[in-house]
């Protein structure tokens, strides 16, 4: 099959709309933990639909993965450990530096580093890339998508403090805007979560001799990635898990799974089933982000290591039109609105420019 770079921007839009949208049913659950509905929920993205949908869209799943080398099964499993981290700090980020600060810096580096160090460690960098036209097209995109994600950032955080100025001022040294203090925790904290997150990118790198075992059998090459993912996403539950289980012990937040939680010292009851299907369905939408990515990563050509920036890119524009719908944005200036249309717009062109060099290089 003759890769379609324009194909995979396709799809990795539809992966980032899904990433941009799972945790809104994750909104609507009542009267379950944080810990509770992430755990329900990353059972359906972990677990379940990853099985699934490999088990429906390739052929021989379980010969694939026997048949893979134990090396190759052990890094991508160790790349999605690792990933689990980044995942669970990326909150703390935006608690300490505001959620489009935050989200901002987390991914900006998780897009850098997971988008450069594959073809770096590959010799790709300063190999064929920077020698062919296309392979520099490539490169500008993701210098593009990475001074868009900069600007979407600086109007997030730009909105914060218009928002926060709107407010009755509070007591003295309660303001609600990080202290200098707060602002070096968090800033240490995005530098983790986004160097962590993006081993992600390098847990499907490593992946390569599985989708070349399953499409020795009979997969489809717009398959060929969901194997991976069986692997990897097994790696960020085993992370997800072991603080999940911790703080449903620590918590005492067990209960709620049986359907009913302590309100002023009585029990109270949980809207059981609609929590369960809430978490299947954003779960399902996160797992959803992937199936996408692997499918889009497929059309990619010689430089599909710039799919993670297209991915990074997809989330951030849909997050923004997310937060734009749920009035995330009221209060916000002209101005700070003018500077988020601007990124979105630069966000927008550095997809079309990534599309545009990859499919330079499959045409030439």
């Amino acid at each position: 099959m003759t890769s379609n770079p324009l194909l995979g921007v396709f799809f990795h839009w539809v992966g980032g709309l899904a990433s941009a949208s799972f945790y809104v049913p994750y909104r609507a659950v009542r009267g379950w933990s944080w810990e509770v509905f992430w755990l329900v929920g990353g059972i359906f993205s972990w677990i379940i639909a990853p099985w699934l949908f490999a088990g429906l869209h390739t052929r021989e799943l379980l010969a694939v993965l026997a048949a893979t080398p134990p090396r190759t099964l052990e890094l991508c499993y160790l790349f999605g450990f690792l990933w689990g981290f980044g995942g669970l700090t990326f909150g703390l980020s935006m608690r300490y530096l505001g959620i489009s600060l935050g989200t901002a810096v987390a991914l900006g580096l998780t897009a850098a580093f997971g988008t450069l160090i594959p073809p770096l460690v590959n010799g790709q960098l300063f190999g064929s890339l920077i020698h062919t036209t296309g392979g520099l097209v490539v490169l500008g995109g993701v210098a593009i998508a990475l001074g868009g994600i900069a600007i979407v950032g600086k109007a997030g955080h730009d909105k914060e403090l218009e928002q926060a100025a709107r407010q009755t001022d509070p007591p003295a040294g309660e303001s609600g805007q990080p202290q200098a203090r707060d602002f070096r925790k968090g800033l240490a904290v995005a530098v983790f979560s986004g160097i962590m997150s993006s081993c992600f990118a390098y847990g499907l790198d490593a992946g390569g001799p599985i989708r070349h075992l399953t499409l020795a059998h009979g997969t489809s090459t717009l398959a060929q990635g969901l194997p991976v993912l069986v692997v990897v996403l097994l790696g960020g539950f085993t992370t997800n898990a072991i603080w999940c289980a911790y703080l449903i012990v620590r918590n005492a937040s067990a209960r709620e799974l049986k359907g009913e939680v302590k309100v002023a010292g009585a029990a109270a009851p949980v809207p059981l089933t609609r929590n369960y299907l809430l978490c299947a369905l954003g779960g399902t939408a996160w797992y959803l982000q992937f199936f996408f990515y692997t499918m889009g990563e497929s059309q990619m050509g010689r430089y599909a290591f710039s799919s993670w920036t297209l991915h990074m890119s997809s989330i951030i524009i849909f997050a923004t039109l997310w937060g734009l719908a749920l009035k995330e944005w009221k209060g916000a200036s002209a101005r700070s609105l003018g500077v988020m249309t601007l990124g979105l717009i630069v966000l927008i062109g550095a997809t079309v420019v990534i599309g545009w060099g990859n499919y330079l290089v499959v045409r030439g």
